[in-house]
């Protein structure tokens, strides 16, 4: 049974090596790119669903907060009427307001770290993908482009001749003509 693992790891490997072969780096570079912005608008997305459970988070805690200073005011109309029977369920309920208040600041601040860490992320992931752009960039500047070179494709127009072409063209009309 190993050994035949073995085998089929070994062929796997060595079809994998030809398939590298055969595939267009620059093409495969490309669809890397894609790829990683898919993944990086991904994460923005994600981003900006965190920045708004924060904004629900801060907007729930905001009522808590209202809640309390309208208990505090009440349980201070209570102990000036002297009032402790009422005072009592005030009481009980600045408790259950206190301990969500306490429950919302735990669920905001490791919130708020994980949004910290998606935008540290981000910007790494976008610092990686600027890199593999102008990686690809240089790249395909100096892969033979069968799909846009005049000389491979048919009916070609203005859109076809690559800035290069235009510089050298340029040159030797001004050198043809200086000898003349």
């Amino acid at each position: 049974m190993a050994l035949i693992t073995r085998v089929s790891r070994l062929l796997r490997a060595d079809l994998h090596a030809v398939l590298d072969r055969v595939e267009e780096p620059g093409g495969l570079l490309r669809q890397a790119v894609r790829e990683m912005e898919e993944a990086l608008e991904s994460e923005r997305r994600d981003a900006r669903q965190a920045r708004h459970e924060a904004a629900r988070l801060a907007s729930r805690r905001g009522e808590i907060n209202k809640t309390l200073d309208g208990l505090e005011r009440e349980l201070d109309l209570c102990f000036e009427s002297e009032r402790e029977d009422l005072a009592r369920s005030l009481v009980r309920r600045k408790i259950v307001a206190e301990r969500a208040a306490r429950a919302l600041d735990e669920r905001t601040e490791v919130h708020a770290r994980t949004l910290a860490d998606l935008d540290a992320r981000i910007a790494e992931h976008q610092c990686r993908l600027d890199e593999m752009c102008e990686k690809a960039e240089l790249i395909t500047e100096h892969e033979p482009r069968h799909d846009t070179d005049p000389v491979f494709a048919e009916g070609a127009g203005e859109a076809a001749v690559r800035e290069a072409e235009v510089e050298i063209a340029l040159l030797r009309e001004k050198q043809r003509r200086a000898s003349s």
